[in-house]
């Protein structure tokens, strides 16, 4: 592909970022029950971005090391020291601080917490953590990239379409056995190859990229398929919100528990495969606007702290920012139904918590990257 068109992928892929963190932090700040779910969908676009990205830099890497001696270790070597400066730094300072300040969440968890298995803590104890309830998708990707690199570079190139294919039916199946087993929703929800489906149309946009540029162009310049995938995952919810009003249970919804997020990686794939080909119009401004790139910038920053800077439910009432809300209630009439300014108003104190965080240790720690794996 032509270096402005990777320029321009570059780019639209912030926007990409900001829209899937902003869908999060909507879902966790304005008031239930929301009728789409847009924390799912936030997530479920990082993890097919996260596929995307991911399986680009190993098969690259693979393509330059498969065939020297110790391009295992090199290879290896690359991407966890990559990875770890990237995704550690803040992620455990997070949890020491939360510690030291006794948090419920991290005390009496500190193991579950520090080897990145928050999300099997939520399965095996049937119950959230507290304020570090969002850590699990950290986990799933951090589970995610243990076993990924060792099979990417072993598995002969003809067999990788066949092996991400299987990795997608393998997770729509152990989504249907938990929802038959009667498992409560958040089980599939939150166990790492029960996303796998996510992570493999990630994988196979970034097979077409590199070794399939032509199919991937003709794929990805075609809007119909952006179309018709946003009108199956519209469906999905159709069904998804007759159910519930029928009664059914959020454990017993099938189109949500199994489906969703296999319609919706299907849709964020062919949304990602536009923003790498690049859209035009509105949507390009938008996500080329120089706010939407830095904030998909620290969009990671944004997602750690969030909860931190409010939680509905776990956010104690010494807590400066609900003390702030608080008072803010006190002096301006109808503030607590203001429910877009609160929103509004968290989303500023995140921002600049991130931006500090960025400036101060994140992108310090990141200059590391080529200095200790060039």
């Amino acid at each position: 592909m032509s270096a402005k068109t990777q320029d321009q992928y570059l780019i639209q892929l912030d926007g990409l970022r900001f829209i899937a963190v902003a869908l999060v932090l909507w879902d966790h700040w304005m008031p239930e029950p929301h009728q789409l779910p847009f924390g799912k969908l936030g997530v479920n676009l990082f993890f097919v971005l996260s596929g995307f990205l991911i399986t680009r830099i190993l098969l690259s890497s693979k393509d330059k090391t498969h065939d020297k001696e110790g391009g295992l270790g090199r290879y290896l070597k690359k991407f966890y020291i990559r990875r770890t400066i990237r995704i550690f730094p803040i992620y455990y300072l997070s949890l020491i601080v939360l510690w030291l300040l006794q948090d419920p969440s991290v005390r009496g968890k500190v193991a579950w917490q520090f080897l990145y298995a928050s999300n099997i803590y939520i399965v095996v104890k049937k119950t959230w953590l507290g304020v570090t309830d969002h850590f699990w998708s950290l986990a799933v990707e951090e589970q995610f990239y243990v076993f990924f690199p060792l099979l990417i570079f072993f598995i002969p190139r003809r067999f990788v379409i066949p092996f991400f294919g299987i990795l997608i039916g393998l997770s729509v199946l152990l989504r249907a056995y938990f929802q038959w087993s009667g498992q409560p929703w958040y089980v599939s929800y939150v166990t790492m190859p029960a996303a796998l489906d996510a992570f493999g149309f990630g994988a196979l946009m970034a097979y077409a990229q590199l070794y399939n540029p032509t199919t991937f162009q003709k794929l990805f310049t075609n809007r119909l398929f952006l179309w018709l995938s946003l009108g199956a995952l519209a469906v999905i919810f159709v069904f998804s919100i007759q159910a519930t009003q029928a009664g059914v249970s959020q454990d017993a919804n099938v189109y949500i528990n199994v489906w969703e997020r296999f319609f919706a990686s299907i849709f964020f794939m062919f949304l990602i495969g536009g923003a790498i080909i690049g859209y035009k119009g509105w949507f390009k401004w938008f996500l080329e606007n120089p706010v939407s790139i830095y904030l998909g910038k620290i969009s990671y920053g944004l997602y750690v702290y969030h909860n931190f800077v409010y939680n509905h439910y776990h956010s104690p009432a010494t807590h400066p920012v609900v003390r702030l809300l608080n008072k803010l209630g006190r002096t301006f009439e109808d503030f607590q139904d203001m429910h877009m300014l609160r929103a509004l108003l968290l989303f500023t104190i995140t921002v600049v918590v991130a931006s500090a965080s960025w400036y101060l240790i994140e992108k310090p720690i990141n200059a590391l990257k080529d200095k200790y794996a060039p």
